[in-house]
Formats: structure tokens, sequence, C-alpha cells
């Protein structure tokens, strides 16, 4: 069965609370990566591009998307593919 890579962009509604002396340097905080999330909400995921891929392909996205986990193999990353039941349908 044919296997399709499908990317998706995903929105979310992040809060930070920052206590500093200006809106404007709690501001620069957050817009320098210094604060800690203090809570999101997911808004919406919207598809951006679909398409066939191979085998190999997978692999190497696998990797890319994860380098710290190269040493399983190939194989692992076929294990992170979604198999659709369709007799449960």
């Amino acid at each position: 069965m044919p296997k399709y890579l499908v990317e998706t962009i995903s929105m979310f509604r992040l809060r930070y609370v920052v206590e500093c002396e200006s809106a404007e340097h709690a501001q620069d905080t957050v817009s320098m990566n210094e604060a800690d999330e203090f809570g999101q909400l997911h808004i919406d995921e919207n598809i951006v591009s679909k398409r066939e891929v191979t085998d190999e392909e997978i692999s190497v996205l696998f990797i890319e998307d994860h380098p710290y986990l190269k040493e399983w193999g190939p194989e692992k990353a076929m294990e992170y593919v979604h198999k659709v039941d369709y007799e449960q349908q």
C-alpha cells in the first residue's frame, strides 16, 4: 500500500507572564525566548502539502526530524508510519 507524507502547520495561542518594569521589557523578554511559557491553546492545524513517499524517503525524513535517533536505523522509522485500518471503518 502506498505511503503519503502530509505536512501541516499548527497554530497555538501561547501565554507568558513576565514580571518587569514595562510592557516593552516583557515583550522583549518573550521575543528573546527568555520567558517560560505560562500556558497554551491549540487553535488550528492546516495542511500545507501532501505527496507519496518511498520507504527510503521516510527513513531520511525520520532522521532529519529526529537526528538523535539516527542509530535506531530505518526500521524504527517505519514503526512511526500510521496505518489506516479499513476493516474497522
